[in-house]
């Protein structure tokens, strides 16, 4: 049934139109989509369980989606149940549609609600659910015994309830009491009021910093240049091979390259650092150790 370009009206009053199918006909149809991907099968038994998607989408619509919306997930739910439904387990597609209709329900909510994900475990998806059913009884059960829950009470009562961390109920009671807001939204009425961004720390660089960094970055290139002036052809050459390249080469190749053995450039190696330490503590001691 495609939903695209009807009202929910439209699609429901269809939907009650659909041939009602007995347990023979529908067992037909599943073996014909499982075994001979019978995509005429596979219409026939969608459109007519899309009453029992619409029916339990209706059942979402205090979350404040689109009935459409719900309906959408409603009928991709009934069509995972479908591709994934195995007739030989002689049980009903329509009992085994309920939990993936729901499921795709539940999930689409869930992602829609806010901008901040509200819970992605099994136990904060029925938190979610059922947070606000559990809250309303506990309180209609102490309400008749005359006795007064505090929130701390009412929270610890639900946790175990639902079987959850009081803390994923301190969160979710957060998630579920507001929505979201823009930060470009303004603190106050006036047309001048100041937007609820200006109000964060930028934690990027702050200009002082970066001049100082650049500052500082340019003194030490002076003085590394300094340093490896100080050094003589083979020297410079062997530091530039085995620090500056992006992969540096080892010994033993610098070695075959300069007739040396590996021992004998790893002392010249040695011996170029060394220079430069000392180029460098004359310049400043602060950069004492650059090249350990």
């Amino acid at each position: 049934m495609a939903l695209d370009g009807f009202n929910h009206q439209t699609i429901s009053r269809q939907a009650m139109k659909a041939e009602l199918l007995d347990a023979e006909t529908e067992l037909r149809l599943a073996y014909a989509w499982r075994d001979e991907r019978d995509e005429q099968a596979l219409h026939r038994l969608i459109t007519a369980y899309m009453r029992l998607a619409i029916s339990m989408a209706a059942k979402f619509k205090r979350y404040g989606a689109p009935m459409n919306d719900l309906i959408q997930e409603a009928g991709l739910g009934l069509m995972k149940a479908a591709d994934k439904f195995d007739p030989d387990r002689g049980v009903r597609f329509s009992t085994y549609a309920v939990w993936w209709i729901k499921a795709s329900i539940q999930d689409y909510v869930m992602r829609n609600w806010s901008m901040v994900r509200t819970g992605s475990t099994s136990s904060q998806k029925s938190l979610f659910f059922n947070m606000r059913r559990v809250q309303a009884r506990l309180e209609r059960e102490a309400q008749a015994a005359g006795e007064t829950l505090d929130g701390h009470q009412l929270r610890q009562m639900i946790a175990m309830e639902v079987g959850v961390p009081l803390h994923d109920v301190e969160m979710m009671e957060g998630r579920l009491s507001g929505s979201d807001y823009s930060l470009n939204a303004t603190q106050s009425s006036d047309e001048d009021g100041r937007e609820w961004i200006d109000t964060l720390e930028d934690d990027g660089s702050q200009a002082a910093e970066m001049v100082e960094h650049s500052r500082d970055t340019d003194t030490l290139r002076g003085w590394l240049v300094n340093a490896m002036q100080a050094l003589n052809d083979r020297e410079r050459f062997i530091v530039r091979e085995r620090k500056l390249r992006e992969e540096p080469r080892t010994l033993e190749s610098l070695g075959t390259e300069l007739g040396l053995s590996k021992e004998r450039v790893r002392q010249l190696e040695a011996a170029a650092f060394q220079k430069m330490r000392k180029t460098l503590e004359a310049n400043s001691r602060e950069i004492h150790g650059f090249l350990m």
